[in-house]
């Protein structure tokens, strides 16, 4: 949202009343049972001030205002879809849940193009470093000395490494690989990345591997004999495998016949491949040759 869209969306929010436990409970009902979605709208918006506080507690990570309450929307619409009245608690209650969900999901895949956390304990952490370092005044420090990195992870209970290196990763800004490398620079640090994709000499390389790999499998088949060379490449060698019930109905036996013929016709394959690598090993005999 603009700085225009969210005065008039601010505005349009304020003019929803506030609900009574009673014409809550109503209006809940009416979405729940009926899907009126005039309901839903004095439902939701009635609520909207609430999304919008809950979001403006999180513009410390560097993210709009009016992003962070546009996900607080969305989490408020999740919670009207699961909302339970016949549970006793308040709508708020139970959409507080939701708003938060959605925005710390936002932040968490917004606030930085490298992922910050993926782990519960990693986003409690993401979510908890700024509160303590604040309360301890330190937000505006870099490194944290190693007294308190220990403290702060007791607190969380995370190793204290994982502490360091989300204050570091909170700490940093992302930068565009296409700025120039000074302002009197035609150069991008871009150019300075090394290209690390195969050369074509690997690729050669693996081209020829691929190739005596696909010879060896073919020569290492010929060993199988015709139902156990259809059953193993329909069951080893398809992306899609056919499975034992289909192969059974088209051989007229049990499954279990079929996973006794696949697991002796791998095993003989694998035999037949280690003596064709054993035979190339094998240094040659000139005077013989």
């Amino acid at each position: 949202m603009h700085d225009t869209g969210l005065t008039h969306y601010l505005e349009q929010a304020r003019r929803f009343p506030m609900l009574s436990p009673e014409r809550e409970r109503q209006l809940a009902l009416a979405w729940r049972d009926d899907r009126d979605r005039t309901a839903l709208r004095d439902l939701v918006g009635s609520h909207l001030r609430f999304a919008i506080k809950i979001a403006r507690g999180y513009a410390g990570y560097g993210l709009p205002v009016g992003d962070l309450i546009a996900e607080g929307n969305v989490g408020l619409m999740q919670a009207a879809e699961k909302f339970d009245p016949d549970r006793g608690f308040r709508f708020a209650t139970y959409a507080m849940w939701w708003i938060r969900a959605a925005i710390q999901e936002f932040i968490l895949h917004n606030a930085s193009m490298v992922k910050m956390g993926t782990t519960a304990a990693q986003k409690k952490l993401f979510f908890n470093l700024r509160k303590i370092k604040a309360r301890m005044a330190q937000l505006e420090q870099g490194d944290l000395a190693p007294e308190l990195v220990a403290k702060i992870a007791e607190e969380l209970d995370v190793p204290a490494h994982d502490v360091v290196e989300m204050n570091r990763r909170l700490g940093a800004t992302d930068k565009s690989l296409n700025v120039t490398l000074s302002a009197d620079s035609d150069s991008e640090w871009l150019e300075l990345l090394a290209d690390e994709r195969p050369g074509h000499d690997a690729l050669l390389a693996d081209a020829d591997e691929l190739a005596d790999r696909r010879a060896l499998l073919a020569r290492a088949m010929a060993d199988l004999n015709p139902r156990e060379r259809h059953i193993l490449e329909e069951r080893r060698l398809k992306e899609e495998p056919l499975t034992l019930e289909a192969l059974s109905q088209q051989y007229d036996v049990s499954r279990e016949r079929i996973r006794q013929i696949e697991a002796r016709a791998f095993e003989k394959l694998q035999r037949a491949m280690a003596r064709s690598v054993a035979n190339a090993s094998r240094p040659v005999d000139l005077v013989a040759a």
